[in-house]
């Protein structure tokens, strides 16, 4: 994708031109704050107020986030401003994932109450709010990072102060002022959702340590996750991934090559739940090879393009690229004098167990295969090749026995049986979605009551009705 410079400066500068001037342009709202004290403080006090409210006024401003995320003309918008400002993805991608996060994140019916009555009287658990919380987003997926996480904070009854990826920062505030915007026209208390106009580490670490954030979201990379664990608060950590696909003899191959390439090519290979390698059993490698080719995958075989690719999209073969995350495998082959046109998804080469694409988390749509002699070695190596991370895994097989057999030992937050991994977040699979998925302090796929505490409230001797 072509990344225009120049559009990017000028809707960032009038985003931040109208923060700076307090510019009256009421589709864009409020919740932008010079520095990240004013944001917490004026948290604070919207949560403070946002208590009084219903359960019943909670789940309208649920549904006021969803309206502004679902109108064509802002959805078109932050996908396309997000793909540029950001230089990663791709818009069609986008739009998918911000509608995604805005229709199938949970609102306040995820927070179930549990009723214990018996001769002593009666007990009810709820989830009750923990206040402010600082969330932090990534420049990877930044507003639907934003969209899902409002959501799930403020049904259940917190408020939430944002700390962008500064390369993400135009499109954060846009979609940020907007959400504020729609929620006060709703009644909400004013800066439920807040940011500052400059995020930076220096902004992150003041909301991190800041008294009046009571609990801390890291979505990102395994540093930051670490220190929001670090602070002593509490926290959930949505780390890192190395998704393994594993392919058995058994499996519908033609499917399973389909899968792959379009689960792997998904927004150019960002979601931290996309195929990153390939095990296959050598008996059908060579076929599943042929079927991936067939559905939009280019295999490069040439030893000396793949090391060129290795020192390319890599640094110190070690970690990626910045610059190469999240590039469509047409951008990534021309910088390797390859010409290929749009349809083409991924790149893929068989590769050694121990190379360099197979070990790291690329987050591009390059697959490497590694051929294994039989399943079971493939799923041993699978759970190697994941790095303990927990986070997602995929195996397409027909033998229900492999496939328990790889669900307990691989031990991952999200495991998919037979379908591309988006389906693990609910595109063309059952169950909610969330881009916060916390595999290191063990919540998984969030929802609103993952932000929120459980508080006991008990009747001594009173209102069991079942015996006289």
């Amino acid at each position: 994708m072509n990344i225009d410079v120049e559009l990017i400066e000028k809707v960032v500068k009038k985003v931040l031109n109208d923060v700076e001037t307090g510019s009256s342009e009421s589709e864009y709202g409020y919740g932008i704050f010079d520095t990240m004290d004013e944001a917490i403080e004026a948290s604070a006090k919207a949560q403070k107020e946002y208590m009084n409210h219903s359960m019943a006024d909670r789940q309208r401003y649920v549904e006021g986030i969803r309206e502004v995320v679902c109108t064509k003309e802002n959805l078109e918008y932050m996908s396309k401003l997000a793909v540029e400002e950001s230089g990663m993805g791709a818009y069609e991608y986008k739009v998918i994932k911000n509608r995604l996060a805005a229709v199938k994140s949970p609102g306040v019916e995820d927070l179930t109450t549990e009723a214990l009555s018996g001769d002593d009287g009666l007990t009810l658990v709820e989830y009750c709010p923990f206040g402010v919380i600082g969330a932090i987003a990534p420049t990877t997926n930044p507003t639907e990072t934003v969209i899902c996480n409002s959501i799930a904070m403020l049904a259940g009854g917190n408020t939430v102060v944002f700390s962008p990826h500064p390369r993400s920062k135009g499109v954060s505030i846009w979609l940020i002022k907007k959400l504020n915007a729609k929620l006060e026209e709703l009644g909400a208390p004013r800066n439920l959702i807040v940011t500052v106009k400059e995020p930076s580490i220096e902004n992150t670490n003041i909301m991190m340590n800041h008294p009046k954030v009571r609990m801390l979201v890291a979505t990102g990379g395994p540093g930051i996750v670490k220190a929001v664990m670090s602070t002593g608060k509490k926290a959930i950590g949505a780390g890192a991934g190395n998704p393994p696909v594993v392919v058995d003899e058994t499996a519908d191959i033609e499917k399973a090559a389909k899968d792959i390439v379009n689960g792997c090519s998904f927004d150019n290979n960002l979601p931290c739940i996309a195929e990153k390698e390939v095990i296959a059993v050598d008996q059908i490698a060579d076929y599943l090879i042929f079927n991936m080719k067939n559905n939009g995958a280019y295999e490069v075989k040439d030893p000396e393009i793949i090391e060129k690719m290795v020192d390319m999209v890599t640094k110190d073969r070690k970690k990626p690229a910045v610059n190469f995350v999240g590039k469509s495998a047409q951008y990534i082959l021309d910088k390797v004098g390859i010409k290929v046109g749009p349809e083409v998804k991924c790149i893929i080469m068989e590769a050694p167990k121990d190379h360099p694409f197979v070990q790291i988390e690329l987050m591009m749509p390059i697959l490497p295969i590694v051929r294994v002699p039989n399943v079971d070695e493939a799923i041993e190596f699978a759970v190697e090749v994941e790095h303990g991370n927990r986070h997602t895994a995929m195996m397409h097989s027909k033998n229900v026995d492999k496939l328990t057999k790889m669900a307990k030992e691989i031990e991952t937050t999200i495991f998919v049986k037979n379908g591309p991994s988006y389906a693990g977040i609910g595109v063309g699979g059952m169950g909610y979605t969330t881009f916060t998925i916390a595999g290191p302090t063990g919540e998984g796929l969030t929802s609103a009551k993952s932000f929120c505490r459980k508080r006991r409230c008990v009747l001594q001797d009173g209102l069991h009705i079942r015996m006289k």
